[in-house]
């Protein structure tokens, strides 16, 4: 069955059963590698997009329930500034040990505090419950998405001085 589905701005057409799982389109069939396989039952956070800014388990999203809606992968997430933020955040305090399940935790991150500039350590841990990491960076995933966040407040905020 076609559906057209819009991915990091752009339309793309793909010809699937309308039950195949969207992480199955962006890696197969656009080739969007970056959002991961982990366990394919929506418990470890590994396949996490964005649709419509919210994140969502891409395994368990079948693609006759994206309709209209705008998707957005760790392919683009920087081109927001949480995502932005998330990213350099990542790199500074050098979050991932192996990397396989960061860009679920980036995209989850990036939707908090895209909807939650001031998040608590509570917010953060229920932001962040369903994305595992299995080398245990957790101390440095919560501190990101604190350094994250600040660095985006003072984005919004017209505050030059984290900007250097």
């Amino acid at each position: 069955m076609p559906f057209t589905i819009k991915v990091n701005g752009t339309p793309h057409s793909v010809d699937v059963d309308d039950d195949t799982p969207l992480l199955w389109v962006l890696r197969d069939l656009l080739g969007m590698t970056g959002t991961k396989f982990g366990c394919g039952m929506a418990l470890c956070g590994a396949c996490t997009v964005h649709i419509d800014g919210q994140p969502v388990r891409s395994c368990i999203t079948t693609i006759d329930s994206v309709g209209t809606s705008a998707i957005t992968t760790i392919e683009a997430v920087g081109r927001t500034p949480a995502g932005r933020a998330v990213q350099k955040a990542w790199l500074d305090l050098e979050v991932p040990q192996c990397g396989y399940c960061q860009s679920g935790q980036i995209m989850s991150a990036s939707a908090l505090i895209a909807d939650n500039p001031y998040p608590t350590d509570a917010d953060i841990d229920g932001a962040m419950a369903g994305n595992v990491c299995r080398c245990g960076t957790y101390v440095r995933i919560r501190e990101a998405i604190k350094q994250a966040a600040a660095a985006n407040t003072n984005r919004k905020e017209g505050c030059s001085c984290l900007n250097n």
